[in-house]
């Protein structure tokens, strides 16, 4: 195997200069626009000097839903979420986004990259909450590249023929606990696991980095 040179920005060669960083939400219903979001979760990821990657550090708030959102009680009784509970220990939205900025921020210029990118399972609806909130909270420096998106469920229909979170991980060889799927922190955790598996496995098979042809 031969060894990539560490002077190398890895993370920012590998992906054009973004730096992937895994979100999931979990919300009161499916419009970003007016309703709750209750938790918000992120995992980044690190790369070896031979361009393997893996899950590196995780960060995770409950949130307490903005004023005059709406709260759809189906999407209540879905994810088991009692957003008014005292023992959820829930922030606003700036705090929670500001907090996961700032630990994004430094991952992207850690790993000399230009902006942050989102990897998410379904990223299109992560994606939106998260603008929508940014929105909100009135923050000018939002690292994510505003429309671009690693979208896990696209991915793992093409690497391991599943689209679903929990099946897409079996096939995958990844653990799984339905019991505890619909938490952001957890469903964040596993689509991070994903995606390593899925580009890891493109670069096992010689995809990555791309070969030379000769004339």
């Amino acid at each position: 195997m031969t060894e990539i040179l560490e002077t190398e920005p890895l993370m920012a060669t590998r992906f054009r200069g973004f730096y992937p960083v895994v979100i999931d939400v979990e919300t009161a219903g499916f419009n970003c626009q007016t309703d709750a979001l209750l938790e918000i979760a992120a995992v980044t990821l690190k790369m070896d000097n031979y361009g393997w990657i893996s899950p590196d550090m995780s960060l995770a708030y409950h949130v307490k839903p903005f004023r005059g959102a709406n709260i759809e009680q189906s999407a209540l009784d879905f994810t088991g979420i009692d957003p008014y509970n005292p023992l959820r220990e829930a922030v606003t939205e700036q705090e929670a986004l500001q907090g996961i900025f700032k630990l994004v921020r430094q991952g992207v210029k850690a790993n000399g990259c230009n902006r942050a990118v989102i990897v998410g399972h379904n990223a299109h609806f992560d994606h939106g909450f998260l603008r929508e909130a940014t929105k909100r909270c009135d923050l000018k420096r939002d690292p994510f590249h505003p429309f671009s998106s690693f979208d896990t469920a696209t991915l793992s229909g093409l690497a391991y023929g599943q689209t679903v979170l929990a099946k897409a991980c079996e096939a995958a060889k990844i653990e799984f606990s339905n019991r505890e799927a619909h938490s952001a922190l957890y469903d964040t955790q596993k689509t991070a696991e994903l995606f390593c598996a899925i580009v890891n496995r493109w670069k096992a098979l010689g995809g990555w980095p791309v070969p030379v042809l000769e004339d």
